[in-house]
């Protein structure tokens, strides 16, 4: 992913709050179509310029040709705040952030996510990279705000099982049984995303736990109750996948190697 640099320079006078909230509606919307990664902005203001530094997935991330129409109308939105268009400046690659897929189609791609990540929740199912969400049809009302919110919700879900200390359970059963809202709403979003992008599209279902690694290889499928253990290990994370169901999944981590 590669940091850039936007400025918002004042062309008529203006106040702090008319202008931060322009800002930072733009900022909400390059959000939620997936042009910038993060939910932290800090935005400075020095010589009649507000800044913001963001992280995007490309170097071009925020060109207009990626802009849904909820930046488009934020855009607008500026100038009515007595502010110019944003200028950008790419500063560089981020070296601690993951590099974007380039596949122009994947075989298949995947809705995963950790709370330790922050980037597309949409995987390339050959490569394993995040894809750009600009570069997908947008899910629902012209963005991609339903994917970044459930993003949201399961990376919350998998900080508490990892705390271990408070809604332990719940959150586990959230992100690791067929039953859950959490699923139900990430399965919605994979049929939804497969049927625009006519990209098989699976969803990733957590496992922790179970009994031994011989139980744990002869587990069935939760969904249709079929064979779906594969030879080899993909991506170092899932064991399991069922064609028929859109699913993948891992040996408990209590038992892998």
């Amino acid at each position: 992913m590669y940091l850039s640099e936007v400025n918002f320079e004042c062309y008529t006078d203006t106040t702090i709050t008319r202008a931060e909230k322009a800002i930072n509606l733009l900022l909400d919307c390059w959000r939620y179509n997936g042009q910038i990664i993060g939910r932290e902005f800090p935005v400075v203001l020095k010589d009649a310029t507000f800044s913001v530094r963001v992280v995007c997935p490309e170097e071009n991330s925020l060109l207009d040709s990626f802009q849904s129409k909820q930046v488009k109308r934020a855009k607008m939105a500026l100038s009515e705040a007595g502010l110019l268009s944003p200028k950008l400046k790419n500063l560089g690659r981020d070296i601690n952030s993951d590099d974007s897929d380039t596949c122009e189609t994947p075989s298949w791609q995947v809705l995963y996510t950790n709370y330790l990540q922050s980037c597309s929740p949409v995987r390339c199912g050959d490569h394993f990279t995040p894809v750009p969400l600009y570069h997908l049809p947008a899910v629902a009302n012209g963005d991609q705000k339903q994917l970044i919110k459930w993003q949201e919700d399961w990376s919350a879900c998998d900080q508490l099982q990892m705390n271990g200390s408070i809604l332990e359970h719940s959150a586990l059963v959230e992100m690791s049984e067929i039953t859950s809202r959490l699923y139900r709403r990430g399965s919605d979003l994979a049929k939804r995303l497969e049927y625009l992008s006519k990209v098989p599209t699976y969803l990733y279902l957590y496992r922790v736990g179970g009994e031994s690694l011989q139980a744990e290889k002869q587990r069935s499928c939760p969904s249709c109750g079929g064979d779906w253990l594969l030879e080899n290990t993909v991506h170092d994370i899932f064991d399991f996948k069922c064609d028929n169901c859109r699913l993948v999944s891992n040996i408990s981590w209590d038992f892998k190697r």
